[in-house]
């Protein structure tokens, strides 16, 4: 018997502002709250929801014309609905906001379309894995030395971290001492870092070497992500021990194709907030899976975590400090890290995320 249609009765955006614990800084950028949006869709008496980590302004987008692009459709059809969204942002421009607004509308689909199958996402998904390393990701370049050491030692000794990233870039003369502490402090731990692209490539060059003496062996955006050319210059020349990361900015499969054929990297990250939502983070584990690269989930743990368990050539999820602050207000059933890993809740269905309403009013925009 054919299945009956089950269209899609609503799809709504809200946004929330979250301050930081403290000021937070990059190689190149500073900040001090972050913004959540959440979609919510309804279809077949259940309701589906995915967020991003963007501009209040997506809250627009998903009204007009993402809204329009689904409603009345077949939520069981998300190849179709995610096609319809895209081409409703033909003329507005597909990367950027447009991109997270449809990110955080894939995801509330997929949240949705397991629901009403009363499956956890991952089971829909096809399981190659139950259990997601994490790396403990914060470090910021605002941090003394004193509040880097105590966070990374805290991921490695609390949450058995295997591995934590800190920030670099924003005062190049304090960087080999601010790694020396972070080694210190996590003793034989994995030690990544992160210059969000801050480094001219001979600068970068120049850091690796001495980076190397404290075995860290990542090394993330050493410069622009969108310098393709010189990415590929850095990368054959990192010592054998450190691996090249990058692909956070990707908002279309194009971008990770481009990436991947110009030899740029050694990890490709992508970010289901930012790349098309799980529909997004799937075609990206596509191309890394085609190209033999290994795949590192970008930030947003609670969201990546069933569809990592589905990807080829997973590496692992990024437990990114301010994220995990904004999931554990604002959602149950937020994983929790044992031994360095997390693993879905296999009883409940979706994303296995229910929203805090009270919790998360104190915060909306």
């Amino acid at each position: 018997m054919p299945r009956p249609e089950t269209p899609i009765k609503r799809l709504t955006a809200r946004a929330f502002r979250v301050p930081t614990d403290t000021p937070e800084a990059d190689g190149t950028f500073a900040w001090q709250d972050t913004v959540l949006v959440l979609a919510e869709v309804e279809a077949g008496g259940k309701s589906g929801l995915g967020y991003s980590y963007t501009a209040p302004a997506a809250c627009g987008i998903v009204s007009d014309p993402l809204a329009g692009a689904v409603l009345g459709m077949d939520a069981f059809d998300i190849p179709k609905l995610s096609a319809s969204m895209i081409q409703a942002v033909r003329n507005l421009g597909r990367a950027g906001l447009c991109s997270c607004a449809i990110s955080a509308v894939d995801t509330a689909l997929w949240d949705l379309k397991a629901k009403l199958l009363n499956l956890p996402l991952a089971d829909l998904l096809g399981i190659e894995r139950r259990d997601l390393p994490v790396y403990g990701s914060g470090g910021f370049t605002s941090y003394d030395d004193s509040r880097l050491a105590e966070q990374l030692a805290g991921w490695v000794e609390r949450d058995g971290c295997a591995a934590v990233k800190m920030k670099i870039g924003s005062d190049p003369a304090h960087d080999a001492n601010r790694v020396r502490v972070a080694r210190e402090a996590i003793g034989r731990a994995e030690l990544y870092v992160d210059a969000n692209g801050a480094f001219t490539t001979w600068q970068a060059l120049s850091f690796a070497q001495r980076f190397a003496e404290l075995d860290v062996s990542w090394f993330e955006e050493p410069v622009s992500s969108d310098d393709l050319r010189n990415l590929h210059t850095v990368r054959n020349r990192l010592p054998p021990s450190m691996a090249l990361a990058a692909g956070e900015y990707g908002y279309d499969p194009f971008y990770f194709r481009r990436m991947l054929e110009a030899d740029s990297v050694d990890i490709l990250q992508a970010d289901v907030t930012r790349c098309g939502g799980i529909s997004g983070f799937l075609k990206a584990a596509a191309l890394a899976d085609a190209f033999l690269t290994p795949l590192s989930a970008h930030t947003a743990p609670a969201l990546h975590l069933h569809v990592a368990c589905a990807v080829p050539r997973f590496k692992n999820i990024e437990w990114f400090h301010d994220h995990v602050r904004i999931e554990y207000l604002f959602f149950d059933g937020v994983p929790v890290p044992k031994n360095g890993m997390i693993r879905p809740d296999f009883s409940r269905p979706g994303l296995g995320l229910a929203f805090k309403e009270a919790d998360a009013s104190h915060y909306a925009i």
